[in-house]
């Protein structure tokens, strides 16, 4: 059998159900491992081995009882620590918040308790997921599970790396410029940000309310699909939440790819920005490999990449002031250097340019969706290069925001980042499957077809070897 720490939340389930693996066998081999390595990846921020264990001898207990069992029976999960969970501390990585404890679950935490998962413990972020990596927090920034001196994507940094590092077999984070889908393409991950109002928001730590998505981060397509599936559906006390059905995300990863119609967005990456070699190689070896499967690849444009920057930028920055109005004025000095450099440029925007920024999404939102009038899907690059040494700050700040995320947190589309390869530093690199608004079954379809005619998602980092020691 596969080593514990690296089998699928699916495989996990499908083995528990059939009495050939104890939740508390998978728990504590998890346990173990956080144990030896995360001390060199800081992943977790809280960390309660004690308390899942207790969990998962009851789960074990439903289970040699023939109770029904839910689609995560005994899947241990962690939280972006933005995300509420009853009884645990929700910090965001905040000396703000470093004493604020939740009294009640978040929507999705409640969901994933209900499918029979077991928190094992709360995730590394960015700081109030905009700011970071920073070094002047409470808690220091999660590191790259390929290589610890490197960055791990961010904000829901520790998400990514918990998960690439075989500590997870799934994490939820958040996404609202691309914060799901950048540590999803700098570990190696599927990372999805779902249509805007799929996903419940009641409960997680706002950035920009009309921008900010949940989502989950796996190492296969399978079970991202299937964590999406747990996690969506409709939520009174979100006021963006649909009231959509929630489908069987999964129900189309064995129809292949055949006759679809896939539109490629090129000049994100060699006109607006200029991506790495390796990069648009790996992004140009998978469009072969959806070719060679059997769908048209055709070249379409949008608007420039920039021009979507410029309105997520406008939107983000006056909801997350709006949202830090207070603390910005009374207590400025508890704020990461990170984040006010981030924040403050928000409080010079003006109502005006607010309203035409929001006025301009609808816009782009609406000539972005035409192109699904002739096309299944659409891809495009994730990051324009792989990770980069994260205690180098001026790197960071010139390769951060070279990405092509932001365009489908504007437009509210389904996203999600798919792994292609490796740089030849072994670090990874991705794309991204775009589809029409409420069609993320298409989105995983392609992502399925492409994983099953390659190895990447079968790569794991050797922890021994990324430069722990």
């Amino acid at each position: 059998m596969t080593e514990l720490h690296w089998l699928s939340a699916l495989e996990a389930v499908k083995l528990i159900k059939n009495k050939k693996l104890s939740p508390v066998e998978l728990t504590d081999a998890l346990i173990k491992r956080i144990d030896k390595y995360d001390k060199h990846f800081d992943t977790f921020i809280s960390f309660r081995p004690e308390q899942a264990l207790k969990e998962a001898r009851i789960a074990e207990e439903g289970v040699m009882k023939g109770d029904a069992l839910g689609p995560l029976h005994g899947i241990p999960f962690g939280l972006k620590d933005i995300i509420d969970a009853k009884g645990w501390n929700t910090t965001a990585h905040s000396a703000l918040l470093k004493d604020n404890v939740a009294d009640k679950d978040a929507f999705v935490t409640g969901k994933l308790k209900e499918a029979g998962a077991i928190l094992l413990g709360k995730l590394s972020t960015h700081e109030f997921a905009l700011g970071g990596p920073s070094f002047d927090l409470p808690w220091p920034p999660a590191r790259n599970a390929w290589n610890r001196k490197y960055f791990p994507g961010g904000s829901s940094s520790g998400s990514g790396a918990a998960v690439a590092a075989g500590f997870l077999p799934l994490a939820l984070g958040s996404d609202t410029g691309g914060s799901v889908r950048n540590p999803a393409s700098m570990n190696g991950l599927l990372g999805i940000k779902a249509t805007y109002g799929r996903v419940s928001r009641s409960g997680v730590i706002p950035l920009s309310f009309s921008l900010d998505h949940v989502g989950p981060l796996t190492r296969t397509t399978s079970d991202n699909a299937l964590a999406l599936s747990v996690i969506s559906g409709w939520d009174k006390n979100d006021p963006a939440s649909a009231d959509v059905n929630v489908p069987n995300f999964g129900e189309d990863l064995d129809r292949g790819v055949s006759g679809l119609k896939i539109g490629l967005i090129r000049h994100f990456y060699t006109k607006d920005l200029i991506a790495c070699d390796e990069m648009v190689n790996a992004l140009e070896a998978a469009i072969t490999k959806l070719e060679k499967s059997g769908a048209v690849v055709e070249e379409i444009a949008t608007r420039p990449l920039q021009d979507f920057a410029a309105c997520n930028r406008v939107i983000l920055l006056s909801e997350a002031c709006a949202i830090h109005k207070d603390w910005l004025k009374s207590r400025p000095e508890d704020y990461g250097e990170s984040l006010l450099s981030r924040l403050l440029p928000g409080t010079a925007l003006t109502a005006v340019d607010y309203v035409e920024a929001i006025r301009t999404r609808a816009r782009y939102t609406q000539e972005f969706n035409e192109i699904f009038h002739k096309f299944d899907a659409i891809i495009t690059i994730n990051n324009m290069e792989a990770a980069f040494p994260i205690e180098d700050s001026a790197l960071c700040e010139k390769i951060y925001p070279r990405q092509a995320r932001t365009p489908f947190n504007v437009t509210g589309n389904p996203a999600l980042a798919v792994p292609i390869g490796f740089n030849s530093e072994g670090l990874p690199l991705s794309m991204q499957v775009i589809t029409p608004q409420f069609d993320e079954i298409m989105a995983y379809r392609i992502a399925a077809s492409f994983e099953s005619n390659t190895e990447w998602t079968k790569h794991h980092p050797d922890l021994d070897e990324t430069s722990v020691y």
